[in-house]
């Protein structure tokens, strides 16, 4: 069980751009020079692979500096990005190998790490502090590149990072990196429990706070299947440029793509703020969807955006200062909420009621894995519908 405190945290506030043909040509050719530099650390940690050496970012580092003094066209970009590229790089070789030796048998755990290859990824720069200014209204970057940010809100305080990015839509943004101290809320006295699913995407002890699945995706599935055809039909040959009518195609589809996660986005953080402003106390399911994409449920999962929708309570709670208890899900849907007993085999998913043969409790299965929440985040659950109160009650919101 994992707390999530009120610690300072960090927020990113994210802006669209105004990108002129000298700043996108910029751009994409700052790119270009980080692309090649990943490539490269791939391609120098392979080598140390296979020799048994150490490639860590230091030597990277030294890499990056000699580069730079043979290669002019690597020179003629700004270090700042370059770097960073390469502390990208360095960790997510550092999570590959820690996933490696979690999950893998020991006698395979010395394997090489896959890494993400750029040739098809949309361009993603990375600026700390001393590669960029905020000067009169627009952001200036190292390597003299000026864009004209659209403000549709103002900076909280003094950004200490920015990424600048296309989506694959081809609309640019910026993307700040801004301290966020807690805005603590006014104590309710109350607690809820939180149990995560794909009938519903949250069901709560709280009938009020419950999440029907939004079915966002569903409702444009027909669109997306239409664009998908389009692109099928005029899908080119290899080594073929791709026609205008493809690029269209393409282009509308990841415009539906991006507007189905705006809107799984808006109601996440909607839901969420309701949750974090009725309870002082979030007992939540610690649940990791990714198993679900090799299951039959695995379209309406990811529908439900689940991971999203936990991402945005953990935030939520971490900015109003909320007690937000991540518990282990294994056995939630086999223990009683009442009497604590567990049943001997797991309740198939057809089997929607919760019967209890110890205390013949009978409940909804997801009500019942919502109250377990409670208790095992050590919260006592009295007062919740379908329990006998017992010591000090504790107020259930409405």
């Amino acid at each position: 069980m994992g707390v999530v405190g009120e610690t300072v945290g960090r927020a990113r506030y994210t802006y669209r751009l105004r990108v002129s043909v000298t700043a996108r040509v910029g751009l994409e050719g700052e790119w270009g020079r980080c692309r090649w530099l990943w490539n490269e650390c791939v391609a120098r940690a392979k080598r140390a692979h296979a020799e048994g050496e150490n490639c860590g970012p230091a030597r990277l580092d030294q890499m990056l500096t000699r580069a730079r003094a043979v290669t002019p066209w690597l020179a003629e970009g700004a270090s700042v990005p370059q770097q960073q590229i390469i502390r990208d790089f360095a960790a997510s070789r550092s999570k590959a190998l820690k996933d490696i030796k979690n999950r893998l048998p020991l006698k395979r755990r010395a394997g090489m790490p896959r890494h993400k290859k750029r040739r098809g990824s949309d361009p993603s720069l990375n600026y700390t502090r001393r590669g960029f200014r905020l000067r009169d209204g627009r952001l200036h970057l190292a390597g003299g590149i000026v864009l004209t940010v659209v403000w549709s809100r103002p900076l909280p305080a003094e950004p200490s990072s920015v990424r600048v990015y296309r989506d694959p839509v081809g609309h640019w943004y910026a993307s700040f990196v801004v301290p966020a101290p807690p805005q603590p809320l006014p104590p309710t006295g109350a607690v809820i429990g939180i149990d995560w699913g794909v009938r519903e995407t949250a069901t709560t002890t709280s009938d009020s706070h419950d999440l029907p699945h939004a079915r966002h995706g569903l409702r444009a599935q027909q669109k997306l299947s239409r664009y998908d055809r389009m692109m099928a039909r005029r899908k080119p040959k290899k080594g073929q440029t791709a026609s205008k009518g493809y690029r269209e195609a393409k282009r509308w589809r990841a415009k539906t793509y991006a507007r189905i996660a705006r809107q799984r986005q808006d109601t996440a953080r909607k839901w969420a703020k309701k949750v974090v402003r009725d309870h002082d106390v979030i007992a939540v399911e610690d649940f990791r969807p990714k198993f679900l994409a090799h299951t039959s449920m695995a379209r309406k999962a990811a529908d439900a955006a689940i991971g999203a929708t936990k991402r945005a309570l953990l935030e939520m709670g971490r900015k109003h200062g909320r007690d937000v208890r991540l518990v282990h899900p294994a056995h939630t849907t086999m223990d009683c909420a009442r009497c604590g007993a567990r049943t001997k085999h797991a309740l198939p998913l057809s089997e929607r009621t919760y019967t209890c043969t110890a205390c013949g409790a009978v409940s909804p299965r997801d009500k019942n894995s919502a109250r377990v929440m409670l208790l095992r985040a050590g919260l006592d659950p009295a007062g919740v519908e379908g329990t006998r109160p017992s010591g000090a009650p504790l107020r259930e919101a409405a």
